[in-house]
């Protein structure tokens, strides 16, 4: 309990949360680190999964790659992106990488999701004369909405946690502070680093889980149920 109380007397020191190297301006670009890998993971994984779970062809394949990708650790990833040409344009690694590791569960949920739709429901819905994209906008989407928001609340909680190692690649984020206490051998500040870490990923989480409550287009017909 030292440690921890240690690591409290550091987050509530006022010094240690100004400046460049202040936890306030780290974990603004942790948050920006964040937004932007889940923003372009988003649009690389959701239309092609909600695409292919709504064709019902391909879709497996594509999940299997994506997993596939997990076995490659996001530090090796970014190591040698590093030492690429890409390595020479600030941040672009790390995003990359980021991007990478986000991809797989956004892609699995949202495709799962919409393959699990009944297909009872989904002939129904084109007996009564829906087109295609109908079917697609009022029946899949709505059904799948709950494993879609699974997958990107894991997918953010990631992406939170991993983008620490941006300080590993020269970035910013909140990385640096932990790396900071590493190399000064500053032990209360590398577990106030990991604790506002782990405080980001579960705050993350607790926004999403009542943006996906609020958001859900079939609201009113789960709390029926």
């Amino acid at each position: 309990m030292g440690t921890v109380a240690d690591a409290w007397v550091w987050l509530t020191t006022g010094t240690n949360w100004q400046g460049e190297s202040g936890v306030g301006n780290r974990l603004g670009e942790h948050l920006w680190f964040t937004g932007v890998c889940l923003a372009l993971s988003c649009l690389i994984a959701l239309p092609l999964a909600l695409w292919l779970g709504h064709i019902g062809r391909g879709g497996a394949l594509a999940v299997n790659l994506s997993n596939a990708g997990r076995a490659v650790p996001t530090l090796a990833v970014l190591v040698l992106l590093t030492i690429t040409p890409l390595g020479r344009h600030g941040d672009l690694p790390t995003v990359i990488a980021l991007v990478l590791f986000a991809v797989p569960p956004l892609l699995t949920n949202a495709y799962v999701g919409m393959r699990e739709v009944d297909r009872a429901v989904v002939e129904a819905a084109r007996g009564m004369g829906m087109s295609g994209g109908q079917v697609f906008r009022k029946v899949e989407l709505p059904l799948a909405y709950p494993m879609v928001m699974t997958g990107l609340r894991s997918a953010t909680v990631q992406v939170v946690a991993t983008a620490t190692l941006a300080a590993m690649a020269g970035g910013g984020g909140l990385g640096r502070v932990i790396t900071a206490g590493f190399n000064t051998n500053n032990t209360p500040q590398v577990v106030a680093g990991a604790l506002v870490v782990g405080a980001l990923a579960l705050l993350a989480e607790g926004v999403l889980v009542a943006a996906g409550r609020a958001l859900d287009p079939m609201r009113s017909t789960r709390r029926a149920h």
